[in-house]
């Protein structure tokens, strides 16, 4: 009765069993993926999409495309768009489930929120909710092996943390939201063949997580049923059919008492999470590296799977994805971040050689931590012609780092600044941190 018991749970979810600590790391997250929709919006893959579900419809009411006046979708379109943004720098959110939560619960919050009219005062219990069910719903597939099967797990999950966030803030009864959460899993899908040819459909599998959701929630609020057990069954049920060694029960393990949502991390850098511990190192072994020094760089075997490839230059998420090319951008600039990833970069000699001549070392200590710890190390000759090795056992981004708050703040009012300038930038930052109610309406009235 997997479904049914967290059905029962989102329907009685009230904000004050809700820590404190976790509204506040939620709310921060939450400024986050704004921060990167926003930015993200301009990419053409997003642009493409936008221009895809805004044809030939203009509502006089409905939900806000981030940056934009005037233009209103469905809240599932509006929740496409804005998800996709949000997913297209590679520098949003993720957690060690291996799933990207916020830029498919915010935009979900945000689009439902602004056409529904919802209370504010739920608004922060749907960004728990969603948050928190999409996390768990990896948790219990196993990720490392679901991943290895082919499945990126954020679309995969993503749908029902969005259809979760979406039934607490239309405050639907058990039985509707047991139904969304059946739609939202019977359309859970996302294949991670990008990886070959850097393809686009990444930047799509947020957005689409988050449209599957909210339209499985509306749909369930019409009377349309979902599958009543579509977590665990055993015939069809989403556990067996994504994973060999899933197990439903951890959806309901410690819930309400475990909220693995605060332990998501941002990024600081513009590339697959899996290599952010690498990137640390090879920024502290940087001064110490003479140019063209031989480099090892230590990763668990699925990430070597996924990130280990041989760097052709391509497409920018050819480059995002590759562990090789990251840590030579670290090393030769400094930074990883979207400037790092434009055409000229990524065809410079210097970084394709560099890239390729990395070792990489599949470490059987770090295939015993991963996934539930991100990590990876990076060793160099240094300038005296001594071994140097750093370990981080998670990135800088993770909610480990005491100084994770003020970094984070930083690098939103870095993105935003782009778009809305300095004085727009902090307001909207306060907005989202300071503890009153979330005012969306404000935030993107701020943000145009």
């Amino acid at each position: 009765m997997i479904t049914r018991s967290l059905a029962a749970w989102l329907a009685n979810l009230s904000r004050d069993q809700i820590p404190g600590s976790v509204h506040k790391e939620l709310r921060h997250l939450a400024l986050d993926t704004f921060s990167v929709g926003l930015r993200g919006r301009h990419t053409p893959w997003s642009e493409a999409i936008r221009d895809w579900a805004t044809q030939d419809s203009h509502l006089p009411h409905g939900a806000s495309l981030w940056g934009e006046n005037g233009l209103r979708l469905r809240p599932s379109d509006a929740a496409l768009v804005n998800g996709t943004a949000a997913h297209s720098l590679e520098l949003d959110d993720f957690h060690n489930a291996k799933v990207h939560p916020g830029a498919v619960i915010v935009p979900t919050v945000f689009a439902v929120a602004e056409h529904y009219g919802v209370d504010p005062a739920r608004l922060d219990i749907a960004l728990a909710a969603g948050y928190e069910v999409m996390i768990r719903t990896s948790l219990a597939l196993s990720p490392a092996e679901t991943r290895l099967r082919g499945w990126h797990l954020t679309p995969v999950c993503g749908p029902l943390g969005a259809a979760a966030a979406t039934a607490v803030m239309l405050e639907l009864q058990p039985h509707q939201i047991q139904s969304a959460l059946g739609l939202a899993a019977t359309q859970s899908s996302g294949l991670f063949a990008f990886t070959l040819d850097g393809a686009d459909s990444k930047r799509l599998h947020a957005g689409m997580a988050a449209r599957a959701g909210v339209v499985s929630a509306e749909l369930a609020r019409k009377g349309v049923t979902g599958p009543a057990y579509a977590i665990e069954a055993e015939d069809g049920g989403m556990m067996k059919a994504f994973s060999d060694h899933s197990d439903a029960s951890r959806m309901l393990h410690a819930l309400g008492d475990t909220w693995h949502a605060a332990k998501t991390n941002f990024k600081p850098y513009s590339c697959c999470g899996s290599a952010h511990a690498n990137v640390d190192a090879a920024i502290e072994l940087r001064a110490e590296w003479p140019q063209n020094g031989p480099v090892r760089v230590g990763v668990p075997t699925l990430v070597d799977i996924q990130c280990g490839y041989q760097y052709e230059p391509g497409s920018e998420l050819q480059a995002q994805m590759s562990v090789r090319y990251a840590v030579a951008s670290a090393l030769l600039h400094g930074s990883v971040l979207p400037q790092d990833f434009e055409a000229a970069r990524r065809h410079d000699p210097a970084m394709v050689r560099l890239a390729n001549a990395i070792e990489i070392v599949r470490d059987t200590d770090l295939d015993q931590r991963y996934p539930k710890d991100f990590c990876g190390w990076v060793e160099i000759i240094d300038r005296s012609g001594v071994p140097r090795k750093v370990l981080n056992m998670n990135p800088s981004g993770s909610a480990d780092n005491a100084e994770r708050h003020k970094r984070l703040r930083e690098k939103s009012s870095l993105l935003l600044n782009q778009d809305c300038g300095p004085e727009a930038s902090e307001e909207i930052c306060d907005l989202f941190l300071k503890p009153a109610q979330l005012d969306i309406q404000r935030i993107i009235a701020t943000s145009v």
